[in-house]
This record gives C-alpha cells, structure tokens and sequence, in this order.
C-alpha cells in the first residue's frame, strides 16, 4: 500500500495478525522490500511483520536530494506513528540499520529492541562516499553494479541466480534515490548517541562481508550494554539472500528470548 506522509509516499507492506506485536524491517542501500521475501515465511506467525521501501527506493518516492540521515529516521517515525505501532523491534540491515539506530535514540516508545545486521554507528568516511557519489555522477549506477556484489557475497554465491537479481535491483535504483541516501550516510557518526541506548540488541554480521566486516559491526554491538553478537560465517552482506532460513532463525530466537513472539 501506499502511505502518504504529505512530502513523501511511503510503498508499504503489512503482513500478519494487526494485533500482533511489531516489527519493522528496514532494508540495505540500492534494495527494496523484497530483500525480506525469504526471511518472513520463517518467521512465527504471531507477529506484525512491517516492511517499506526507503525513500528513494522501490516504489517510494524519489524526491531529489541530498538526503539527511535524520529525514530517513522521521519517515521510519512517521510510518510508526500513521499504523499507530508501538514497542516495536526494528531490524535494520546495512543503511536500514543506521535508521534503526536514530530512531531508537529519538523514540523510545516506538523501538523496544534492535536487530542490527551488517551495519554500524558509522559506515564508511566521507571521502570514500563522495567518490562513489561522484563515479555514479560521472557514470551511473550500472558501473558500480560489479564491485558492489564484491562486497556483498561470497564469491561462489556471486554466480547465482539471486545475486545477479540484487544486482540488477542496485542498477534500476532511481539515481537520485541511490544518491540521496548515500549522502546521508556520508554524514552519519552515531557512536556517542548508540552508546547511550539500553534496550535489548542483536548484532548480526557475515564472514564474507566487505561492505561492513564482522569486526566493525562486533565494535558497534559493543557500545550497547548487554547486546549479543552473532556470525554468520558464510554469509555476505546480504544474509537475507544468501542465508534466509538461518538468519530467521537467528531473528526468531531473539524475538523470543526478549517475549516478543
């Protein structure tokens, strides 16, 4: 469905009881919604299963940017706020687990614990964002399409069917989308606010990430008292493509122990 927020429609996906208790899911930079297709059917069947395509992505709007990392926290809040879901937990992979990390810190009434994959309080320097902004400028998102999957997966797992998909999906983004986000990444340090969360927290990270290695997402988990960490050794940076039944069973496990399922 699609949900208007007034300077922006949001493409939405709700799924599950409405009575169901909440999760948010939050997808990487140049995906959409459907990097979560696999991993729901796995998931108990108790809950409120809420997933969007990020400004600038899939079917929501593509306003031009530069984005701010706050804008993409307020459309997450917003989104909240217009399905009236509270105590959510917000699992947020690679760019979605940035937004998880800032509305966490701004609402806690909106986020009782966090699912961060792949991700950290801060992705990347500001010079190597801005010269991947400026190869996407000079020759858009297609030639980016190669390294990008270096990163992402495995290299046996790059020949697949699925990874060829994602890739491709990175190439359809709407450049100013893609752009817009990244900026907003570039400008994202959130290791001085994520340090002051207390709130239940898993870390996940994939033994063939290259895009956020395990050391860095492990050094993020940690500035979050009482968080655990866990590997997924032969996974990329997408274990919702490459590992989607272990990396449920990973989510299921800690929506339990913390009641929510």
């Amino acid at each position: 469905m699609k949900l208007d927020l007034g300077d922006i429609a949001l493409n939405v996906e709700v799924s599950g009881p409405e009575t169901g208790r909440p999760v948010l899911f939050a997808h990487a930079l140049g995906t959409d919604l459907h990097l979560w297709d696999d991993v729901l059917p796995h998931l108990p069947e108790d809950l409120r299963l809420i997933r969007y395509d990020l400004r600038g992505h899939g079917e929501t709007d593509a306003p031009d940017g530069p984005y701010s990392m706050g804008t993409l926290v307020r459309d997450a809040e917003r989104l909240l706020d217009a399905l009236d879901a509270k105590d959510a937990v917000f699992v947020g992979i690679s760019l979605g687990g940035l937004i998880a990390q800032g509305l966490a810190v701004k609402r806690l009434d909106q986020v009782r614990a966090l699912v961060l994959s792949n991700t950290a309080a801060k992705i990347g320097t500001r010079s190597v964002w801005e010269k991947r902004m400026a190869e996407i400028e000079a020759n858009g998102l297609p030639a980016i399409v190669a390294p990008t999957l270096e990163r992402w997966f495995a290299p046996r797992f790059r020949k697949t069917d699925a990874a060829k998909h994602w890739g491709a999906r990175v190439a359809a983004t709407p450049l100013q989308g893609y752009l817009g986000c990244a900026a907003a990444i570039a400008g994202t340090d959130f290791y001085t606010p994520s340090s002051g969360l207390r709130l239940s927290c898993l870390g996940i990270a994939g033994g063939y990430d290259g895009s956020t290695p395990p050391d860095l997402v492990r050094e993020t988990i940690d500035v979050i008292p009482g968080s655990r960490f866990e590997l997924m050794r032969r996974s990329g940076h997408l274990p919702p493509v490459d590992d989607p039944v272990g990396y449920a069973a990973l989510i299921s496990t800690f929506l339990t122990d913390i009641g929510h399922a």
